[in-house]
């Protein structure tokens, strides 16, 4: 069995471009540091995983407690606002010079990470294999348990 120190298990349910990064980003750091390393992605989660679609994940300014500035509902709702809020993230972190979304999925698949999609999530929300990059792993949540249950650091986003 591995030590806790050793794996992570993280579960990625959002499929917004704000909470695409943390799980991401988590998973190629403890895989930097030789950690075994899952993400389940699952419901809208999966969208992360879509051929073409990771650089192209938006942040809705609707009800988003965390914008810079609280945009009241009703501004939020306008035409262009999402694009304008999505567009303002990009900026950040290209100024921060932190990788697009499509670049960590790269790093993550190649270091090994397992990539979980939900197969009952896919059957929910009718996402076919031939619609996820390659190096999905297509899993039930018995297969995350599995790797979760042997002392693996557990998040969720």
């Amino acid at each position: 069995m591995s030590d806790v120190s050793t794996r992570m298990a993280i579960i990625a349910l959002h499929g917004t471009l704000d909470a695409a990064y943390p799980p991401l980003i988590l998973a190629t750091g403890a895989m930097a540091m030789d950690m075994e390393v899952a993400i389940f992605f699952t419901f809208y989660g999966l969208d992360i995983l879509k051929k073409g679609k990771a650089d192209h994940l938006q942040v809705a300014p609707i009800a988003n407690p965390a914008m810079p500035m609280p945009v009241p509902n009703i501004i939020g709702m306008l035409p262009g606002m999402t694009a304008m809020a999505t567009g303002m993230m990009n900026n950040w972190m290209g100024k921060a010079h932190v990788a697009k979304l499509s670049e960590l999925i790269e790093m993550a698949v190649e270091g090994g990470v397992r990539m979980i999609a939900c197969q009952m999530s896919m059957d929910v929300m009718g996402v076919k294999k031939e619609d996820l990059i390659d190096g999905v792993e297509i899993g039930g949540a018995a297969t995350f348990i599995e790797f979760a249950s042997q002392n693996a650091i557990a998040l969720t986003f």
